[in-house]
């Protein structure tokens, strides 16, 4: 089979791999619509889980069931299926405590384009089928479908590791294709205020769709200052980081409150360490807490997400900016994430099979 491949750091390109084999809990899916991540372009170009030689990328999809394994009861050969980008072991030690993400390590629930082919291939390979896959409702076209795979669990998990809750200021750093989404998971779990971090025109129109009340750049200067006369002084009570580097971490301490919880769900491509300001952390002892998660994957949370979509809580559409039809398209929508134009959010592929 023929799939879209990371060479080298820094290098990408099309290669010919063996069609992978179905183990008796496992599903074989052929693409219907992919998406490429800002994590590819980490992967690839910055060497942020190190180096990758003929790996298939991608982690962002939704398929068609070719083939089950013998032990595989809920799904069946063509059907139309969701496909989450963390796809966990779910009899691991580490799900039954509660952190599928992490099942067998840390962050091994995350095998697409990390120690395993990922999902820009004419096929691809989905571990523990029954656990992992979920039906695409009636009514759903797919390349929204597609966002249901990594954009719109990640973007969720960002408000639920800050703990939203009703009447909450939140500020959202990043309001890239999961910043928005984690504006959109704020607002639906009853935010009042949501402040963005964000300069392009686009994404900034679609944040204002999904809740957002109030903007702010960092190019205008320091973002907890910016917050903070905003606010009138008055600290946030959460704040989720969804883009910006190792630094990002700084101002978000110091805009929030004592008490409050900063989600982080920024893939941290490069930088050894984590700046923390001592002082306004409290010296240690500010109850201010930062949790960094990886989204939990899994049927259930994509059926409750695709209920959202389906019942028109969500719209997922607003995030596609970019449109393309067949497989070669892939190496075009990989090389738009790379250059980030102005009018871009994200990117979809919708096979031609």
């Amino acid at each position: 089979m023929k799939g879209f491949a990371m060479l080298e750091i820094g290098k990408t390109g099309w290669i010919e791999k063996e069609r992978p084999k179905c183990g008796p809990m496992d599903a074989i899916v052929r693409p219907l619509a992919l998406s490429p991540c800002t994590s590819d372009i980490h992967t690839v170009w910055e060497g942020a889980i190190g180096q990758r030689h003929n790996m298939i990328l991608g982690h962002e999809a939704c398929g068609e069931v070719v083939e089950v394994g013998s032990l595989v009861k809920d799904f069946h050969v063509g059907d139309k299926v969701l496909v989450a980008a963390i796809t966990p072991d779910w009899n691991s030690l580490e799900a039954q405590d509660g952190y599928p993400m992490h099942s067998h390590g840390m962050l091994a629930g995350w095998k697409f384009s990390n120690f395993k082919d990922g999902v820009f291939g004419e096929y691809f390979h989905v571990n523990d089928a029954d656990g992992n896959l979920a039906l695409i409702p009636a009514g759903i076209d797919v390349t929204e479908a597609c966002m249901l795979s990594d954009m719109v669990p990640t973007g969720f998990h960002g408000a639920e590791l800050a703990d939203v809750q009703f009447g909450d200021t939140v500020l959202v750093i990043g309001i890239g294709p999961v910043g928005l989404m984690s504006v959109a998971g704020a607002n639906l779990r009853g935010a009042s205020r949501i402040i963005c971090v964000g300069t392009r025109p686009a994404c900034i129109e679609v944040a204002k769709a999904y809740g957002a009340t109030d903007f702010i750049s960092y190019k205008d200067g320091d973002i907890d200052k910016q917050v903070l006369e905003l606010t009138g002084g008055k600290f946030v009570d959460r704040v989720i980081i969804a883009g910006g580097d190792c630094d990002t971490f700084i101002p978000a301490v110091k805009c929030l409150k004592p008490g409050g919880y900063i989600g982080n769900v920024n893939y941290l491509g490069d930088g050894e360490y984590v700046k923390i300001p001592r002082s306004e952390w409290g010296v240690g002892m500010g109850h201010k807490l930062i949790v960094g998660g990886l989204m939990p994957g899994g049927r259930l949370r994509l059926e409750k997400l695709a209920s959202l979509v389906h019942y028109h809580k969500l719209d997922v559409s607003l995030l596609l900016t970019h449109k393309f039809s067949g497989f070669a398209h892939v190496e075009d929508a990989i090389k738009l994430m790379k250059e980030k134009p102005a009018d871009l959010i994200k990117p979809v592929v919708k096979m031609e099979w």
